[in-house]
């Protein structure tokens, strides 16, 4: 069926004022061990590691809010709290440790103050515990004797704090029973620990010892537990290595590493670690030996032998593999840096040098010919195997008053002795012609370069005269900006210096200068070179969509932010695609077109601007088309009628800015369901901006679900549909222990000051007041689960907390004697046991477009240390909720709890029973209301 309304406005509508700002809440449906308040006003999460986190943040407000959810007091790497989540529902699958923290809920609509909420997240865990054994001997009374005091360590990581047991054998070692022995905790220790410190080791003394930690079972961990056998025998490991501390080898080379165990029991575990990085993926390990095959440079690094046996320290041996490199020779000539001089010239001194980046560096051998022939030192030739004055690891031939018989063709070698790494050579020609200070150069146009955005650009600084000719380096003039590669400084042999796929931030001044190498050492040439990048305008609005009124003016303004070259060529105005005939604009104005709309000119307006390097547009979507309408999405679910088998629905929605364009006249409003199409019409009034308009839908059948959809109208057009599902629900029966973390449906109420919380024995906390509050369910069993609120700091007096049923529909069957209401029996289990009790009120709630509460039962002060059981009748007329509100009493001896609560259809009948949900214990009632 598909139904078709049309909504004509009059004055009689029911409407009401409904832009209200955000209010948000955070509930949970996850897998939850606990959710409580703490003592700085907060909720607290408590989940099992591993589980799944889901966190729901229900939103109130109209329009309806945006969500965000935000992270903080967790991990430095934990990535959420780089992301924000947009969405209701936060889900963390697989949760750990490091994902604990504070999660807020921002809900924000534009009207008033956004809406933050908080909930903490405690991740629970227990790892297995390390039990190390430490033992001293000491002298007493002067060498007479010795004494061995052995100290067993265990250390678990753990939330919450662990409890430790310690065993010998199978028997609980007690330190009041055994003067032997004392347990402790140590100061200044990572994680928990506790020591067993066995004074004075007696015979009984060797033995298996098992430290049990234990959570008590929160978030059912089980206890976990180490087990170590003491003996005579007990040594702490010792190692050796069968190499040097440090190896050096040639690539490709087969590497063995061996750690031998000279000592220890039990026997040590022996593990080799690198650092840094992980081991190589062609690393073998086999027993105490580490072999690498086939080396590679990147395979160096530190390489870490632990022996553990778990008795003293752990033994470390390092060995650090290096292997053999040789990269980039270069060369330096160096005139008489005495006489400020940049060229060859006799009876002058003239230094040349040779470097070759290398690991290691201390182990590259240099050796210097003149014409192939070995150089040694001599008066007019000084060798330096390091030259002080140079980078590290350069070496340097001084020619002392330079002769016409030095000039000739030196060479450079390096390489490492004894190595296969091939050796390198460097050629140096000396003589009058050869060496000729550099002349850098910018070809004519090439001090400015134009490239369009997203091209590729060369940027080019020669070297035009001089002998040897050296590299380029490139840099930017700006010292904080880098080059596209990312680096400070790119080297060019040719002076070339390509930029691919050029973007705007590349824009800028560039600095070429000779490099110090490969050349003559003296100073630097150097020139600079513009990059112009050129891009199409920026305009602003990209996109905007703009509604008026038909036969009024509207401005269309498009600016322009930027633009390179900022010289426009043109600019055009479109409508549908076709061109706009006007006079030419002026390329210097703001573009802009006036003209007044009409119901033949509506549609897509474009500004098209453009420079040389391009075309950029402006959209501007101009309608006199209604804004689109909003349901309102806290309508309360659909209502049952008497007549037949059938149900109405009151759908409510406000209407986005209706004074923006022509006055609307009604709404269409389509209901469909089975493909089948009706129409009829109904009457309503102008709507207004944040005013709530309402329309009840009568026979829709049960238990059908409908898509209504819903449209404004004016006089020229229709505005977008918007959609919604209608589904009937109707509850009968509602029984509800607790038990499951869901809570059967119940929610915490927005509006209330704090929650209620879920708990049971096994999870109530130890410093909690002993003197208020259910020790267990109302069946008495520790696993069972009840709601209580916590009267302890920060509450004060008269905070209240409100836990609210599902929403219960009305059903169209009859009450007793021919009443048109039927009733409802509410039955549940309370305990208000304490000296500062405050009160506990059951409401009714019947759902309409305004909400009503109305008490139905009440109690105050202490009631006794017992579970008692209250029930009364309801014949509520409209969709109903049950609220059950616990306030807050003078002091923190107030805690209130509920349990096995029930709704269920028909009066309450004597020796009415409520079912446990999954509990023991029968359950005695009377006419009175209470036992």
């Amino acid at each position: 069926m598909s139904l078709t309304i049309l909504l004509v406005l009059a004055n009689h509508v029911q409407v009401m004022k409904i832009t209200t700002p955000a209010n948000a809440q955070i509930v949970h449906s996850g897998a939850a061990c606990n959710v409580k308040d703490d003592n700085i006003s907060e909720r607290i999460y408590t989940i099992k590691e591993g589980d799944t986190l889901v966190l729901q943040c229900i939103v109130k407000g109209h329009p309806r809010p945006q969500i965000r959810w935000t992270k903080t007091a967790g991990s430095a790497s934990d990535k959420f709290q780089e992301t924000s989540i947009y969405n209701e529902t936060l889900r963390i699958e697989g949760i750990q440790r490091v994902q604990g923290g504070r999660y807020y809920c921002k809900a924000d609509n534009g009207v008033g103050v956004a809406a933050i909420k908080s909930i903490r997240v405690d991740v629970q865990y227990l790892d297995t515990p390390v039990l190390t054994v430490h033992q001293t001997i000491s002298d007493v009374r002067g060498s007479y004797y010795q004494e061995k005091t052995v100290f067993l360590r265990c250390t678990v990581n753990s939330n919450p704090p662990a409890r430790f047991i310690w065993k010998r054998g199978s028997m609980l070692i007690e330190q009041s029973k055994d003067n032997g022995v004392d347990i402790y905790e140590p100061l200044y220790t990572q994680g928990e620990t506790k020591v067993l410190k066995l004074k004075n080791l007696r015979p009984k003394d060797f033995a298996d010892y098992t430290c049990q930690v234990s959570v008590r079972n929160v978030c059912n961990i089980e206890d976990k537990s180490v087990t170590f056998r003491l003996t005579n025998a007990t040594t702490p490991p010792m190692i050796r290595l069968s190499m040097n501390d440090t190896v050096v080898v040639d690539p490709g080379q087969d590497v063995l590493l061996t750690c031998e165990v000279t000592a220890g029991f039990p026997l040590p575990t022996v593990l080799w670690s690198r650092y840094p990085g992980p081991l190589p993926l062609s690393a073998q390990v086999r027993g105490p030996t580490l072999i690498l095959r086939a080396v590679t440079p990147s395979d160096a690094g530190f390489y870490n032998c632990t022996a553990v046996n778990n008795v003293g320290n752990p033994a470390r041996k390092n060995v650090n593999v290096v292997v053999r490199t040789m990269g980039n020779l270069t060369f330096q000539i160096t005139p008489d840096s005495n006489k400020d001089s940049e060229t060859i010239q006799m009876g002058r001194d003239l230094k040349l040098s040779c470097h070759v980046d290398a690991t290691p560096q201390d182990k590259v051998n240099y050796t210097w010919y003149k014409n192939s022939a070995p150089v040694f030192n001599s008066d007019s030739l000084i060798l330096l195997r390091s030259d002080p004055d140079m980078a590290p690891g350069t070496s340097s031939l001084e020619i002392v008053d330079m002769k016409f018989r030095d000039l000739a063709t030196y060479s450079c070698v390096a390489n490492f002795p004894g190595s296969r790494v091939p050796e390198l050579r460097v050629d140096v020609n000396i003589s009058q012609n050869s060496v000729s200070p550099p002349v850098l150069s910018v070809p004519p146009g090439g001090q400015v370069v134009n490239v369009q955005e997203g091209g590729n650009a060369d940027l080019v600084c020669l070297v035009v005269d001089g002998k040897p000719r050296p590299p380029i380096l490139w840099s930017r003039t700006e010292k904080d900006l880098l080059m596209a590669s990312g680096q400070t400084m790119v080297e060019t042999p040719d002076g070339r210096l390509r930029l691919k796929n050029v973007s705007r931030d590349m824009m800028g001044l560039y600095r070429c200068q000779t490099a110090p190498y490969n050349g003559l050492n003296i100073k630097r040439r150097e020139a600079q070179v513009q990059l112009n990048v050129l891009y199409p305008p920026i305009l602003d609005p990209v996109f905007q969509d703009m509604r008026s009124r038909n036969y009024q003016m509207v401005t269309l303004r498009c600016t322009v932010l930027r633009s390179n070259p900022p010289r426009l060529t043109d600019i055009r105005w479109f409508r549908n695609g076709d061109s706009i005939r006007m006079p030419m604009p002026d390329l210097k104005e703001t573009p802009e077109l006036k003209f007044k709309l009409e119901p033949t000119n509506n549609g897509s307006y474009e500004c098209r601007v453009s420079n040389s390097a391009g075309t950029s547009t402006c959209t501007f979507n101009v309608s006199a088309q209604p804004y689109n309408a909003e349901f309102y999405f806290d309508t309360p679910n659909p209502v049952r009628i008497l007549k037949g088998n059938n149900y109405s629905y009151i759908l409510q929605w406000t209407q986005k800015d209706p004074e923006a364009t022509d006055r609307i006249i009604g709404y269409w409003i389509n209901l469909s369901q089975l493909n089948q199409r009706n129409t009829f019409t109904s009457k309503h009034s102008d709507p207004e901006k944040g005013v709530l308009l309402s329309h009840t839908i009568s026979d829709l059948r049960i238990p059908l679900s409908y898509e209504v959809r819903l449209a404004p109208i004016t006089t020229y057009s229709t505005g977008d549909y918007i959609s919604r599902i209608i589904q009937y629900s109707e509850r009968k029966n509602h029984v509800c222990g607790f038990e499951d973390e869901r809570i059967c449906g119940f929610t915490q109420d927005r509006s209330d000051v704090f929650d209620w919380t879920r708990q049971n024995h096994l999870t109530q906390n130890p410093k909690r007041s002993v003197n208020t509050g259910p020790e267990t369910d109302r069946s008495g069993t520790k696993e069972g689960y009840y709601m209580y609120i916590e009267a302890s700091r920060p509450r004060v007096q008269g905070d209240k907390a409100r836990l609210l049923s599902p929403l219960f529909n009305v059903t169209s069957v009859r009450g007793p004697k021919g009443s048109g209401r039927v009733p409802y029996c509410v039955s549940f289990y309370y305990h208000m046991k304490g000296k500062h009790i405050g009160a506990l009120n059951v409401l009714l709630r019947v759902r309409s477009i305004a909400s009503v509460d109305t008490v139905q039962w009440t109690r105050s002060g202490h009631q006794g240390p017992d579970w008692k059981k209250a029930f009364f009748d309801i014949s509520p007329s409209g969709p109903f909720q049950i609220v059950f509100e616990g306030i807050r009493g003078p002091k923190y001896e107030g805690d209130i709890a509920i349990d096995d609560v029930s709704i269920t259809i028909g009066k309450c009948k004597q020796g009415n029973t409520v079912a446990s949900a999954g509990k023991t214990g029968k359950i005695d009632s009377s006419l009175s209301g209470e036992t």
